[in-house]
């Protein structure tokens, strides 16, 4: 593990600073690209404008004319917790502006598969729906779309994810209209925003032309804040980069479920996972609500997690989030179970004292497809490789496929490495698709040496010896006068996520004593120049030195009513 501590630009600490930022902000600030205060403004009025996202003015046309004509509209949604936000985002928003027949699917996982599908349109049809809108997802829906056109529903895509390719070339579904912001042609500055957000966008823009229509003015227009704690949950539980845009739309979400003003199934789920919603963080989100309904996408029905975001009623949100819930502990029993057979895989690869191979592909019939993605991150973490986890396909009459789940480190893009296979193997990728950081694919089982040589292949290629090297970029030593409690609440508020990361400080520090604590944990007296502060490394059983260079986050625990700074560690240089 190398530590490196990044560069705070003099000239951006000295503006924020001017700017009134507090001293400790402004360093964490520049070092994360910020160069003025304005680029701290989280209001609304910040946001970038929703025309300018390519398909928002056509998008907003064609609901209006929908909602007129009192249409059906049948949102198809996705199974993971950003498409459980993303659809219940737009059944609540389109109802409150004024749609009285909104209704939706989600696939199933295991007999669905990913998007929409032929069969899914068809079931959209069998519904009566006029008009079939796609949340995360639909992007790279081919037949599907075209089996909706087809049967004579109108196709509205909302998506985020990267388009299909098909020869290289890139590749649109005929829909009526597209709302993507990685879509050939939109300028949107953002493209980064989750699927949550683009329909967060597209309710804005069709808010404006109902308003431009004569329907309502701005006076009495519906109020769509209401639904921002829903898209902070998506865009943080997604993993999506938090670019300017991004934390606007996640601090205003944080700044109303702080004041109460949150669905009942939001608060019956930071109940569930014991966290108070005074002061939610995006933390919670991403390690705490968003693993609860991922949860019930990845074992059972997501249906279950839509219908908590979607009621209204304090009883029923409450049933719902105890049964995702204990969904969610079943999830961690199988993970648990897979992560170790999995971790005895890869170490198997390894001869004693060498290097990992440049990517990792495992696969056991025993695994379940459902925690294959969390599995393949957790060895990603571990290895520093590229990691791909496949499991047999539950699918009636598909018990011949696998499907992968794969995660990356920076400077491997997954999604064009998948790409590059198939360019060399035609035959052994039957779908794949993603992100740089996260992608999926299904191959025939017999084919999966084929393909993790072929990955493998590909990584020896793009990857060189320093994107191999583990790295954890830090903020570098805290001055003592920052050890403070309140201080540790102060940056507990901010917003901080992918491609923003929270604030990780580094610095020898001496190393008093160190014993183990619940029998995976080390437990440590330290002094932080100088002075004692206690620290825990969750997670880490091996002991460290008397003097040690140390990566930690700012962390306050309390006992008998007085609040203490002590360090979370992350890493450590040996």
């Amino acid at each position: 593990m190398k530590i490196i501590v990044r560069e705070a630009p003099p000239r951006s600490v000295w503006a924020l600073q001017q700017a009134g930022v507090h001293p400790l902000l402004a360093q964490l600030y520049a070092a994360r690209g910020v160069r003025t205060a304005d680029e701290l403004d989280d209001g609304l009025a910040r946001l970038l404008p929703p025309a300018s996202m390519k398909g928002t003015p056509e998008a907003a046309v064609l609901l209006a004319d929908a909602i007129a004509a009192n249409k059906t509209i049948c949102v198809v949604a996705d199974y993971d917790c950003d498409g459980a936000t993303a659809c219940a985002v737009a059944l609540r928003g389109l109802r409150l502006l004024g749609a009285t027949q909104v209704g939706y699917i989600v696939p199933d996982r295991v007999v669905d598969g990913y998007g929409l599908t032929a069969s899914i349109a068809e079931r959209v049809k069998a519904t009566g729906a006029d008009l079939l809108v796609t949340v995360d997802n639909g992007i790279a829906s081919i037949d599907g779309v075209a089996r909706a056109r087809d049967l004579g529903m109108q196709v509205l895509v909302t998506d985020h994810h990267l388009p299909a390719l098909r020869d290289g070339a890139i590749v649109l579904p005929d829909a009526d209209v597209i709302v993507n912001p990685n879509q050939p042609g939109c300028t949107f500055e953002s493209k980064a925003m989750a699927g949550v957000g683009v329909m967060f966008y597209v309710l804005l823009a069709l808010r404006a032309e109902l308003r431009q229509r004569g329907v309502f003015d701005a006076s009495n227009q519906p109020k769509l804040d209401t639904l921002l704690p829903l898209v902070a949950l998506g865009t943080v539980a997604d993993v999506v980069r938090l670019d300017a845009n991004n934390r606007r739309l996640v601090a205003q979400g944080l700044k109303r479920i702080r004041s109460g003003a949150l669905p009942a199934g939001l608060a019956a789920l930071f109940t569930a996972a014991g966290r108070v919603t005074a002061v939610a963080t995006g933390f919670d989100f991403g390690f705490a609500v968003g693993p609860r309904i991922n949860a019930a996408g990845r074992l059972s029905d997501m249906t279950l997690g839509i219908e908590c975001l979607l009621t209204d009623d304090a009883g029923r949100a409450d049933e719902l989030a105890k049964t995702l819930d204990g969904i969610n502990r079943e999830r961690r029993d199988i993970e648990a179970g897979m992560r170790e057979q999995a971790q005895y895989a890869a170490d198997a690869m390894i001869d004693e004292d060498e290097e990992p191979p440049p990517a990792i592909a495992i696969f056991d019939p025993d695994f379940h497809e459902g925690v294959v993605g969390i599995v393949a991150s957790r060895i990603k973490d571990k290895l520093h490789r590229p990691t791909f986890v496949f499991a047999a396909s539950q699918a009636p009459g598909k018990e011949h496929e696998l499907k992968g789940s794969g995660r990356s480190i920076a400077g491997f893009h997954l999604r064009d490495a998948l790409d590059l296979v198939a360019k060399r193997h035609p035959d052994v990728l039957l779908r794949f698709g993603g992100h740089a950081m996260a992608a999926g694919c299904t191959i025939a089982e017999e084919h999966f040496e084929v393909f993790e040589q072929a990955l493998q292949q590909v990584a020896h290629e793009w990857l060189d010896a320093a994107t191999l090297l583990r790295r954890l970029d830090t903020d570098g030593p805290l001055a003592p006068e920052y050890r403070r409690a309140d201080l540790v609440d102060t940056l507990h508020k901010e917003v901080w996520g992918q491609g923003f990361a929270a604030p990780t400080f580094s610095e020898e520090v001496e190393v008093v004593s160190q014993r183990l604590v619940g029998e995976k944990h080390l437990s440590l007296k330290l002094k932080h120049q100088g002075q004692p502060v206690d620290g825990i490394w969750f997670g880490h059983t091996e002991s460290l030195p008397a003097r040690v260079k140390l990566a930690f986050r700012l962390d306050a625990d309390e006992w008998q009513g007085i609040k203490r700074v002590r360090f979370l560690v992350e890493a450590a240089e040996i």
